[in-house]
């Protein structure tokens, strides 16, 4: 029954627009845009994503390995270097990268420093004792840039320590959580039309959101629960005067199980929100992805799930 109701929706489309062609030339081939357009607006909802890895530079690649592991309790998934691109990439994170959300860090030979600029905030740690970890960076020679507590009136205990490279990594005091590497921050120049964006494009729920003392907060991410689950923190600071973009962090990368609704999908949004498409996906690619920024510039792929599943295989 529904399938002949969406039959019937169909011909009548198509017998409107041949009518009107005939007033105004519109072609017929316009109801399959229609139709795309109309499904891809409501595909990111639907779609089954989740957080697969951020990419980033970093200037010192054992220092930073040995940083991750012995303070924030991370595994070394894999290494490799690329002699031939002159490069060595670390993939570090709290479980396999079928299932958790990991660290993807570049080493280029020769370069060991990267401006981080004041776009890119900070990333996010969940630890059952944040105390313990800040004590353990400072033993061991880090840097803390606000010491482990609450503000006013919050309850969240949380700290900011430095990695070796200069990234600021909050440290969230929480239970035991399924993704401890757990937030990727922004410094945005509209928060109302981030938040617009990162619903639309990538189909993610505001979990959360506050104002305080001229800073306007937004986290957003897939599931219910924030605490048990990696979430994009949108922040607009009413007294910045601008911000600089850095060329240290790269890109955020999350899985499609549609990568061609989702590429449409984003061309409308960045049609009506700004932001661009950077790369779309090539039917005959291995690994299937869309690349985009958003309004502020921050460069996200989204990667087709089955293709990143095979070439994790291949990697392995």
């Amino acid at each position: 029954m529904v399938g002949y109701i969406y039959s019937l929706f169909c011909t009548l489309s198509l017998l409107s627009l041949l009518s009107l062609r005939n007033q105004s030339g519109l072609r017929i081939a316009s109801a399959r845009v229609l139709s795309l357009s109309d499904d891809a607006v409501e595909w990111p909802q639907k779609d089954n994503r989740r957080f697969l890895h951020a990419v980033y530079r970093v200037g010192d690649l054992d220092r930073t390995i040995k940083f991750y592991t012995e303070n924030f309790g991370m595994q070394l998934l894999r290494k490799k270097d690329f002699p031939e691109m002159k490069l060595t990439n670390a993939v570090l994170g709290y479980g396999p990268e079928e299932s958790h959300f990991v660290a993807d860090i570049t080493y280029h030979y020769g370069v060991d420093k990267y401006d981080i600029g004041t776009y890119f905030n900070h990333f996010g740690i969940a630890t059952q004792d944040a105390y313990k970890v800040a004590e353990k960076i400072r033993e061991s020679g880090g840097v803390i840039t606000r010491e482990v507590g609450t503000t006013g009136g919050e309850q969240q205990i949380y700290g900011l320590v430095l990695d070796p490279n200069g990234y600021s990594f909050e440290l969230l005091q929480r239970d035991p959580t399924p993704e401890p590497f757990c937030q990727v921050a922004y410094q945005v120049t509209d928060i109302n039309l981030s938040i617009k964006f990162y619903e639309k494009a990538l189909g993610m729920k505001k979990l959360q959101s506050f104002d305080s003392q001229g800073l306007s907060i937004a986290m957003m991410g897939y599931g219910e629960n924030e605490t048990q689950t990696t979430v994009i923190e949108l922040r607009y600071d009413n007294n910045a005067t601008g911000y600089t973009k850095g060329n240290a962090y790269e890109e955020l990368a999350i899985s499609t199980e549609d990568v061609f609704k989702s590429a449409e999908a984003v061309k409308l949004v960045t049609e009506e929100l700004g932001g661009q498409i950077i790369s779309a996906p090539l039917p005959e690619s291995k690994v299937k992805i869309v690349a985009f920024v958003d309004p502020d510039g921050f460069k996200t792929v989204l990667i087709d799930n089955k293709d990143f599943l095979e070439e994790l295989k291949r990697k392995q």
